[in-house]
Parts: C-alpha cells; sequence; structure tokens
C-alpha cells in the first residue's frame, strides 16, 4: 500500500522526466518527413536535443512559481510566458547548433550542418512546444499542491473544532453532575450524617477516576463501566435496598472505546428522574454487545409514567447526543423510549475495538 501511495504521488513526476522521449520522436518526424532529412541525421539531432534541452526547461518551474495563476495578471502572465518560451526556442536552436559542431565528422555525418541548414525552425519549435507543455505541467502541480494544503487546513480546523466542541461538552457535564451529587449528599446530611460522610468518600474517589480517565479521547467499555458502577454505589448509599442494579454486558463489549463519561448522564436520568420517583424502588440494567461492527448500549430503568417531568429534563440526552454527533457523525445515535413502566435509553456507535487505540 505504502509503494502504491509512493508510485501515485511520484507519478508525474517520472512522466514529466520520460516525456523528452515522444518530443525526440515529435522533432525526429518533423526533422525527417518535413524537413526531409535522412533518418541518422535527424535522429543524432532530434533526441539528444530534446534530452538535455528538458534541463534548460527548469526555468518554466521558476516562471510558473513566480507567476501564479490566480495571483498574476492576465496580460502580464501571458507576456511573461510567451518571452519565456520564445527564449527557449533559441536555446534549443543554439543547443542543435553546438551539437552539430561537436559531432560532426567524418563517415555519415560529414556535412551535417549544410544538411541541417534551414531546418532550424523546426527545432526551434519544438523547444517553444516543450516549454508550454512544462509550464502546463508545473501549473497543474502547483494547482494539486494547493489543493492538498487546503485540503488538510479544511481537516486540521475541522479537527481542531470538534476536539473543541467534544472538550466543551465533556466540561459541561463536570458542574452538571457534581450538583445532582451534592444534592444527594445535601438530602442525607440531615438524617442520615453517617451515609452523607460515606457518601463523600465515595463521590472524592470518583471524581478522582474521572479526572484521570477523562483525559483521554476514547476509553474501553469496561473503565466507563467501572464509573458506571461506582456512580451507582454512590447512589446506593443514598437509596438503600430501593436502588437494585442488573448488568448483561458480552466480553467482546467490554473491549469497544468510547468517550469517557458519555453515559453519565444516562445513568444519573435513571436514578434521578426514575428510581427516585418511586417509593418502592425500581432496577437500572446495563446491557452490551457487540454486532456486524456497531455496539450497542442499553440503559433500561424503573420509572413512573405518571409522575411530573422535573425541571431541566433533556440535558443530559442532549450533551450525550451531541457529543456523539461531534465524535461520530451520522454513525452514532442515542434513542429513547418509554413502555409502560420501564424507560430506555439505547446509544449506537461504531465498534472500535480497544487494541486499535
Amino acid at each position: 500500500m505504502a509503494m502504491k501511495t509512493l508510485l501515485q504521488k511520484n507519478l508525474p513526476k517520472i512522466v514529466f522526466r520520460i516525456l523528452w522521449l515522444p518530443m525526440g520522436g515529435f522533432l525526429f518526424v518533423l526533422l525527417n518527413s518535413t524537413g526531409g532529412m535522412k533518418p541518422l541525421d535527424a535522429a543524432v539531432i532530434a533526441y539528444p536535443v530534446c534530452l538535455f534541452g528538458q534541463f534548460a526547461l527548469i526555468a518554466a518551474k521558476y516562471s510558473c512559481k513566480s507567476s501564479p495563476i490566480e495571483r498574476t495578471n492576465a496580460a502580464r502572465l501571458l507576456a511573461t510566458h510567451v518571452l519565456a518560451s520564445q527564449i527557449m526556442g533559441v536555446l534549443w536552436y543554439g543547443l542543435a547548433r553546438t551539437l552539430i559542431y561537436a559531432v560532426e565528422f567524418g563517415g555519415q555525418l560529414q556535412g551535417l550542418e549544410q544538411r541541417f541548414s534551414g531546418k532550424g525552425g523546426f527545432v526551434y519549435a519544438a523547444g517553444v512546444a516543450f516549454y508550454w507543455l512544462s509550464v502546463l505541467y508545473y501549473y497543474v502541480v502547483y494547482a494539486r499542491e494547493n489543493a492538498m494544503k487546503a485540503e488538510a487546513r479544511v481537516l486540521e480546523t475541522t479537527m481542531l473544532a470538534r476536539d473543541a466542541e467534544l472538550k466543551a461538552l465533556k466540561a459541561q457535564l463536570n458542574p452538571h453532575f457534581l450538583f445532582n451529587s451534592l444534592n444527594s449528599i445535601s438530602a442525607l446530611t440531615s438524617i442520615d450524617p453517617a451515609r452523607a460522610r460515606d457518601m463523600c468518600v465515595l463521590l472524592g474517589d470518583f471524581l478522582r477516576t474521572t479526572l484521570r480517565v477523562g483525559e483521554n479521547p476514547l476509553i474501553p467499555f469496561s473503565e466507563e463501566l467501572g464509573l458506571l458502577e461506582r456512580f451507582l454505589s454512590i447512589e446506593k448509599v443514598r437509596f438503600g435496598a430501593r436502588l437494585r442494579t442488573e448488568e448483561a454486558i458480552e466480553d467482546e463489549a467490554r473491549k469497544c472505546l468510547l468517550p469517557p463519561l458519555l453515559l453519565q448522564p444516562l445513568i444519573e436520568n435513571a436514578v434521578a428522574r426514575g428510581i427516585a420517583n418511586l417509593p418502592e424502588g425500581g432496577t437500572v440494567r446495563i446491557e452490551a454487545r457487540c454486532n456486524n461492527g456497531r455496539m450497542f448500549i442499553t440503559i433500561e430503568n424503573s420509572f413512573d409514567p405518571d409522575a411530573p417531568p422535573r425541571r431541566g429534563n433533556g440535558m443530559g440526552q442532549r450533551n450525550v447526543r451531541e457529543r456523539l454527533e461531534a465524535r461520530y457523525g451520522k454513525e452514532a445515535s442515542l434513542r429513547v423510549s418509554a413502555e409502560g413502566e420501564r424507560y430506555e435509553a439505547t446509544v449506537t456507535l461504531p465498534a472500535e475495538m480497544e487494541t486499535a487505540r
């Protein structure tokens, strides 16, 4: 794959560097067929002139670089390349003359200068044509490079914007979660100070863990599950036997990667808007599985369908949706549903394995 990519990248350069062969053939035909020169005479002039003449065309590279199409006046652009092409034609003609003087000796090449007389226009025209081909080549190369740079800048800007959005959404969770947790502790301080202290210790441990894993863009679901279990252990101090938990986690799902604290708002909702409204309590069930390259995480909880909606309802779910959109685009989703006395939130996202991190 790397070799193929390298070949695709260098293919235009390779093609350009062997272009002197067809150009030599073109000049050979001009000298032989149109100019009436013998094949040997035409070949001795055409191919060496094109071979050595191509190095003079490096000037075309600097002409194109100093006169970019997008920033150069059309009249100036045309004048620059017309003048340069005429100079190049003269250089090729001079090169042909020098070559003739160098190779002319006895045998079949004797008198080559006389036979070349009147044919210099063909070499001149070939030099001009080769220059314009070079100009076209370099402008295409520069346009391709500029397009790639622009694409890279757009990609970098998009990634920076996405990362900033993800950080902002993740930061939004901290005060939201802390506010809910402190409310829970406050509710216990007056009725059971010992349990309130236990809850403070568990909360401190939970916050330290979230700070550690929160530095990573992705964590294994097993770590996310550990965070959820710590949170539920905090809430169990408050609700006691009213809060029951169940898990159904596939081994493969434990290795899948997902953004840290992605599921935290859903678990908070399950407890605060579900279990807390039921005098007899209820169950929070976490289920996770992988299928066909997709990961499915379902958080199900008991709830009272007749309970009045609480203020601020929807913030957690909105945060989860926005984080999924920022990270995965349309490849991830959050679906919620209520049936009878069961409320269900299902997160679907690509199944990235821990080994791929």
